[in-house]
């Protein structure tokens, strides 16, 4: 062995960035190892819950976050220009009564540079070939640099994603499914007839549209759609939005970033095996309906770093343990309720649609469950 080490996490993205500063705040070490040369820079997931930024507050990252970011107090869900409901995040029970639009890379640039701030780094380009475990530690084979290292570590924490190698190589299932759908993405700058502080859903026949703002003038734009294009061109998103937006909405001038993805609804079975955790994406994935994805795997996060920092200050694995019970019962609801958000927001068959438009307009006129579904969304009950 090389070395050996209290903590390695695996993955740089947010959840292995967010636990690798906690657990440095902490006063711990971890060696945290990413298998990309260097951050990817592309907006990806842009919604920041108040949840989180609650979570995220002892790091001090929080000010910088609420900077860059928009915060978008209101949520509306429509078919075309009528309006079914309107989600008011300005009366939930939070001090971040809003949700703010800030984009992936920007989280990840803060937390990065949080953790540099106290110590420590991340090692790249670094791929992952081996993983056993024991009873008393976890041992793993790293490529980085044209070498190939040996390591032992007491704790090793997979945040390597959908795809991940911790959890593939350590046999623990991801148990779920796949939507047929695709997904399509694109940061645009366009000529929109509502303003900066709503997130828009629009429901249509073929499928969903969602328009949100983001900093530096740009638009959001996530749409279901049968068959993806590899390179959706903006005349592609104008036309969709033609089709499933408000009758009056404008051009779009820029496409400054396009992506198309396939999404599943997945959880790992279990958060724990012995020395190896999960978060984030290894632990969870699902539907984007609600921007909860990248909220939930830093939440998972800073709880485990406060968790390990018990192990590691002599207390026993019951809190980890804990932990892992308690964050697999959070992804379960997180997946179950964007699954239902999904499947009934691309309801296909006219009668279908009507009841729902009419469900949805009935009790979005309930102050009780608009302040429900706001809280929810928020991820307050975590």
């Amino acid at each position: 062995m090389s070395c050996t080490q209290d903590i390695v996490i695996v993955g740089a993205g947010p959840s292995g960035l967010a636990l690798a500063a906690e657990l440095r705040r902490l006063g711990h070490s971890p060696t945290v190892f990413d298998r990309q040369a260097e951050g990817a820079n592309t907006s990806r997931a842009a919604v920041v819950q108040a949840r989180t930024l609650e979570a995220l507050e002892p790091l001090g990252v929080v000010p910088a976050l609420l900077s860059d970011g928009i915060k978008v107090p209101i949520f509306r869900i429509l078919d075309r220009d009528n309006v079914l409901a309107e989600i008011d995040f300005q009366k939930i029970d939070s001090r971040y009564n809003f949700t703010l639009m800030c984009p992936q890379n920007q989280m990840e640039r803060h937390l990065l540079e949080r953790l540099q701030a106290m110590g420590g780094a991340v090692k790249r380009p670094a791929e992952v070939l081996g993983i056993s475990a024991s009873a008393d530690a976890a041992e793993l084979s790293i490529s980085t640099g044209g070498r190939v290292e040996r390591m032992e570590t007491a704790w090793l924490v997979g945040c390597d994603g959908a795809s991940s190698v911790v959890r593939q190589q350590t046999d623990i299932p991801f148990e779920g499914g796949a939507y047929a759908q695709s997904f399509v993405l694109a940061d645009v700058r366009m000529e929109w007839p509502f303003d900066n502080e709503e997130v828009s859903l629009f429901f249509a026949p073929e499928g969903l549209v969602v328009v949100a703002p983001l900093p530096d003038n740009r638009y959001r734009i996530v749409a279901t759609v049968d068959d993806a294009l590899s390179d959706p061109s903006v005349e592609f998103f104008e036309a969709l939005l033609h089709r499933r937006g408000p009758s009056h909405c404008g051009r779009i001038a820029q496409a400054i970033w396009t992506s198309r993805f396939r999404v599943q609804h997945r959880v790992a079975r279990s958060l724990r095996k012995g020395r190896v955790l999960l978060c984030g994406d290894a632990a969870h994935v699902h539907s984007p309906a609600g921007g909860q994805g990248m909220n939930t795997g830093i939440q998972d996060a800073v709880s485990l770093a406060r968790a390990l920092d018990a192990v590691l200050r002599g207390g026993g694995e019951a809190g980890l343990d804990e932990w892992a019970r308690s964050r697999h019962a959070v992804a379960k609801d997180v997946v179950a309720t964007t699954d239902r958000m999904t499947r009934i927001a691309t309801v296909r068959s006219a009668a279908g649609r009507s009841v729902r438009n009419s469900l949805i307009s009935f009790f979005g006129q309930l102050p009780p469950l608009r302040s429900a579904f706001a809280r929810n969304l928020a991820e307050l009950g975590h």
